[in-house]
């Protein structure tokens, strides 16, 4: 994400004529872009059609009784401006949300322009290989900045749902991927600043203390490094003491993970927004974690080549006796052996010990029904 051109967060506050975002919504919905939004817009008008036809005269046949009493009474003249206070604030709110969003979208598409950037709207279910991603249903990312030099980048914010009924729960994330120029073994870093009050992760998912490297420095105190078993080496090679220093300077309050050839940065806070200040330390970010990127590159899995080599040809030097060929002098292709593509999930036993406790309160209960 470096570029030629200063960092310009102007467009992220200046005046917007409402009009003008309006119409600009209008296009994106015309080109097919904000197909998804339009669920949003459904709900609302579901919402102001039901406040108008049942809200509505439920509060005017209360009024009523109250003016059939009191007549023109204050009394009835204070719930009469009650209920008139009510009835504005819910258009008022529905007004200024639709006129919001589009200000938003607005707001973003120029900061993006003005930055050598893009903006879209964003898809639902994506097709990034980072946790969060195949996580509960409904899930969707909104309000994508992308750039392309000097790597691929996206920002964007990312939502799904899990649970039903009255344990329906939305789980919002903000996110940075970079695209790396080689895959490289899955690794993640779990910052510590973000974790709970007794030191529980802020991740969706916990992987087994094997896979837990501890490195040199003050490194452990700001992440708990994850790589796969075997591949400790490999993740000494990538993060050098300088990667490290950069990543607790730049990047100590995100997660931090490295899949395929992919590195995202997670937060539980929209990334994507209309903060100048978020943005300001989100460029300064990404261009100190690039600037180490390049060293990344030149690593390659030695055990592809020690695979490729288990089938080497053998040649027959006399009747009776066959040698292996000479191995060729060639590094290893790109690519991660298949034990270093994915951290194992540590397995929760406090899962299975609640879930049993409910299964066997749900029996004893029932139990204890047949027979009292």
């Amino acid at each position: 994400m470096t570029r030629n051109a200063p960092f310009d967060p102007a467009p992220l506050t200046e005046p917007v004529d409402r009009a003008t975002a309006r119409a600009f919504s209008a296009q994106l919905r015309r080109e097919g872009r904000l197909s998804g939004r339009l669920v949003s817009i459904v709900v609302l008008v579901i919402v102001g059609a039901a406040f108008l036809l049942v809200a509505v005269p439920v509060f005017g046949a209360i009024v009523a009784s109250f003016f059939a009493r009191d007549g023109s009474g204050p009394i009835s003249l204070l719930v009469l401006a009650f209920f008139l206070a009510i009835a504005v604030f819910t258009g008022v709110a529905i007004i200024r949300g639709l006129g919001g969003a589009a200000v938003r979208r607005y707001r973003l598409d120029r900061f993006a322009r003005a930055n050598g950037m893009t903006w879209h709207p964003g898809f639902a279910n994506p097709e990034l290989p980072g946790m969060i991603f195949g996580l509960g249903r409904a899930r969707e990312t909104s309000d994508l900045v992308r750039g392309e030099r000097p790597r691929a980048v996206e920002i964007g914010n990312f939502s799904y749902e899990t649970g039903s009924g009255k344990n329906k729960q939305t789980h919002r994330w903000g996110y940075v991927a970079l695209r790396l120029d080689t895959p490289l073994p899955h690794i993640v870093l779990d910052a510590v600043g973000n974790n709970g009050l007794f030191g529980g992760t802020n991740l969706p998912v916990s992987f087994g203390p094997r896979q837990r490297l501890s490195l040199e420095g003050d490194f452990d105190r700001h992440f708990a490094l994850y790589c796969p078993e075997g591949y400790e080496r490999d993740a000494l090679y990538l993060f050098t003491p300088d990667v490290m220093a950069r990543f607790i300077d730049s990047a100590a309050a995100l997660d931090v993970e490295i899949i395929d050839d992919w590195l995202f940065l997670y937060s539980r806070r929209e990334l994507s927004t209309l903060d100048p200040a978020v943005w300001e330390r989100l460029f300064v970010t990404v261009d100190a974690i690039d600037d180490k990127l390049a060293q990344w590159a030149r690593w390659r899995d030695e055990r592809l080549s020690a695979a490729a080599s288990s089938g080497v040809p053998t040649v027959s030097v006399d009747a009776g006796v066959s040698y292996p060929a000479a191995p060729l002098l060639t590094p290893p292709p790109r690519g991660v052996a298949v034990p270093g593509r994915r951290l194992k999930r540590r397995f929760s036993w406090v899962t299975v010990v609640v879930a049993v406790a409910i299964g066997g309160w749900w029996v004893f209960t029932l139990v204890f029904d047949l027979f009292r």
